[in-house]
Formats: structure tokens, C-alpha cells, sequence
């Protein structure tokens, strides 16, 4: 993950943390974040956050979030990984891969209160700080600031979602699977290769062909 995606998410959090406990100190935690970024640029500050965060623990393969029902909760991701899945005529079809550092909800559900359009499930045991959507709101609706970072946040998703379906029609899987182990190179060390051959779009015969021709 870029490092300016890091920065962008644990801005974001500390922020929002923060006022949770302060709501009307915005200045000081404005400048708490600048001392903050210079700390650790290099690493995640998990201790900052320990009095505001309702820690879970999940064994691999939990469903955190089920398709069809309602978001109340967005994780940040401590330990492990999670991916989110879409439900095909019984087929599990994989469409996003996150890790340490990363937040993860059906972000539009966690919105609006509709329905998620997919599941979010662990891959690996996962150590995950929560936050709830009630929380959530209410900070946002409280500080102008965040409400346009979460704004910037929603049109990043929508980019992000325009070039994988790009990729999917202009790209071979070869290429695609190029595209992913430069974004994630450590993936295929962690995740396994069925989910990552439902992510490209193809079986875990041809991911294996495509593996030994590199």
C-alpha cells in the first residue's frame, strides 16, 4: 500500500478519535496530528489510539459482515488481512484485498443504511481495532474537516473501482495479476491462490500457468 495512502487513512482516524473524546478542541488536535505525522512516518502509532478503540480479535475466515445486511462497523486493521466477496449464484467472487494499516467497511452501507453489496471476511487470524457507526456520524457531521476527507475518501473508491473494471476489460490476466503483485507484492505469501484467482477472474489452474511463466 502507497505510503500516501497510510497517511491519508491514519490522519483520518486520529482526527476522528480524538474529537470523540474532545469535541470542541479541533486546534489542539489539528496540532497534535502535525507532531504526530512527524513521529511516524515510518510506522503506525497503534498506542495513540488504545483509550478510544473497542479491540476484537478474529479467527481466520470470520465473516465480519454479511452480504445484504446493514454496515454498523468499521474495522482498522492491526494484525492480519481481510478481503470483501460478492455472492454468485453461490460462487464466491473476491473484489478487494486489504492489510495492517488499511479501515475497511461497506463504506456505503455504513452511510446510507442500506443493504452491503458484499461480505467482508477475514483471511488470516486478525487483531482489529472497531469503531461504531453511530460514533462515526456523529464526529463527521461535527467537523467540516473530516466530512471533506470522507468526501475524498468516497471519490478514491469510486476511482479505484473505475480502473479495476477498466482492467478487467482492456487488461489480460497476466496483466492483472501484474497490476496486483506491484500493488500487493506480498501477497501471495498470505493470501491463497483460489482467492486471488476469483479476484482476477479466472481459475486457480490458469492463475497457476500464469505463475510459471514469471
Amino acid at each position: 500500500m502507497a505510503y500516501d495512502t497510510v497517511v491519508w487513512n491514519w490522519k483520518f482516524t486520529l482526527l476522528f478519535l480524538l474529537l470523540c473524546k474532545q469535541p470542541n478542541s479541533y486546534p489542539q488536535i489539528q496540532k497534535r496530528y502535525r507532531t504526530v505525522k512527524q513521529k511516524t512516518k515510518n510506522r503506525i502509532p497503534w498506542n495513540i489510539f488504545s483509550p478510544f478503540f473497542k479491540q476484537v480479535e478474529a479467527p481466520a475466515r470470520t465473516i465480519l459482515l454479511q452480504e445484504g445486511k446493514i454496515s454498523k462497523t468499521m474495522y482498522f486493521i492491526e494484525k492480519g488481512c481481510l478481503r470483501t466477496w460478492v455472492n454468485n449464484d453461490g460462487k464466491e467472487i473476491t473484489t478487494q484485498f486489504f492489510f495492517e494499516g488499511d479501515s475497511v467497511s461497506s463504506i456505503e452501507s455504513f452511510r446510507t443504511n442500506q443493504p452491503s453489496l458484499y461480505s467482508i471476511e477475514t483471511i488470516e487470524p486478525c487483531v482489529l481495532q472497531t469503531i461504531t457507526q453511530k460514533e462515526f456520524q456523529m464526529i463527521v457531521e461535527q467537523s467540516p474537516d473530516i466530512k471533506k476527507q470522507f468526501e475524498e475518501h468516497l471519490f478514491k473508491r469510486l476511482f479505484q473501482a473505475q480502473q479495476l473494471f477498466f482492467s478487467y476489460l482492456k487488461n489480460s490476466p497476466q496483466q492483472r495479476y501484474e497490476e496486483l503483485l506491484a500493488q500487493y507484492p506480498h501477497i501471495v505469501q498470505r493470501v491463497p491462490q483460489h482467492y486471488i484467482a476469483s479476484y482476477l477472474g479466472i481459475t486457480s489452474v490458469s492463475l497457476s500457468r500464469i505463475r510459471n511463466r514469471r
